[in-house]
């Protein structure tokens, strides 16, 4: 059997494709490149060209293959954007979800695994945000990814379907390896900006924002290393197929660092003093959003390995040192 994962040129979804095959899987990788790259698909997994959305696509991929979970990847992600343009969020975040659930429940898929986002809870009001938090989005990109939990709830109650779904906090790093990284071009992850000024490849770092009711005034975050992350996929997945019916966990570490915060570990761990430039606050930014991360420790069995800001910068800066220019 295989697992179809979708999004798996890009940056999350190559290292689930990767920790797939290190553990024996069979690998399908679904992605139309859009923001993806080839060359980021681990030697070993089967790729196919495309989009999530296409039902005939899906049809024979299901067909082709002996396929006995998705985790799903693919979408759009980032945040301002989604408030100058939420309708591609919703079709390609929501729609685009809802048809390839309805795929695999043709196709007779039993486990699904889902990347959502911390972005579902929106502002959050406590020190730390738990699953049972409200979600109350404040932007288009949260709010999608929350219809289509949803969607993916309804289908699995209906059709009997075991599903994950993980809310993920900052994702940043890359495997210790070297093998896989954040590749994508124009990305605008705020360790990923930082190790590319870091080596000269940007002419500094953008902070937006320095007036949230935050320490330094700089937004907070809680930052997971991917490595971590993946693990959590994995552990999940087996879950699943052990017979569990329906997971929902957040992923995180449960400390936050600051944009400065994480500006200085930069500046610590690759020996440099990164130009700074304060902008206006973006549209659809939340001052501070840190994991409570108790249940997916307790209910998985979850042990992060890379739980330290200055082991992600090191992971991520080796990367892109590894990495051509984009």
């Amino acid at each position: 059997m295989s697992v179809l994962v979708t999004g798996g040129a890009g940056f999350i979804g190559a290292h689930m494709a990767l920790a797939l095959l290190d553990r024996g899987e069979s690998v399908v990788v679904l992605d139309n490149l859009s923001t993806g790259v080839r060359d980021c698909i681990p030697a070993g997994a089967t790729f196919v060209a495309g989009d999530v959305g296409d039902g005939e696509l899906l049809k024979g991929v299901f067909a082709a293959q002996p396929i006995d979970a998705v985790a799903h990847f693919a979408a759009s992600t980032v945040v301002p954007d989604s408030v100058r343009d939420p309708l591609s969020y919703y079709l390609n975040n929501t729609v685009n979800t809802r048809n390839l659930i309805a795929a695999a429940v043709q196709a007779r898929v039993r486990r699904f695994v889902f990347s959502s986002t911390a972005a579902v809870y929106g502002a959050p009001a406590g020190p730390l945000v738990g699953e049972t938090a409200p979600t109350d989005p404040i932007s288009p990109y949260g709010a999608s990814k929350l219809m289509s939990e949803r969607i993916l709830r309804d289908a699995a109650e209906a059709h009997g379907m075991g599903v994950a779904i993980l809310r993920y906090f900052n994702v940043a790093g890359a495997d210790p390896q070297t093998r896989a990284g954040q590749s994508t071009p124009r990305a605008t992850h705020l360790i990923k900006v930082c190790v590319e000024a870091a080596l000269g490849r940007r002419d500094g770092v953008d902070i937006y924002g320095q007036d949230y009711p935050t320490p330094d005034g700089t937004g907070v975050r809680d930052y997971i290393h991917v490595s971590d992350l993946i693990d959590a996929h994995l552990s999940a997945l087996d879950s699943l197929r052990a017979g569990a019916p329906q997971l929902l966990y957040n992923c995180g570490y449960g400390r936050g660092h600051s944009v400065r915060e994480v500006i200085d570990a930069v500046n610590r761990v690759a020996g440099t003093s990164l130009p700074v430039r304060v902008r206006p606050r973006r549209e659809g930014d939340a001052a501070k959003v840190v994991a409570d991360a108790s249940a997916i420790r307790t209910g998985l069995g979850w042990t992060p390995r890379f739980d330290d800001l200055d082991t992600i910068v090191r992971h991520a800066l080796a990367w892109e040192r590894r990495a051509p220019p984009l």
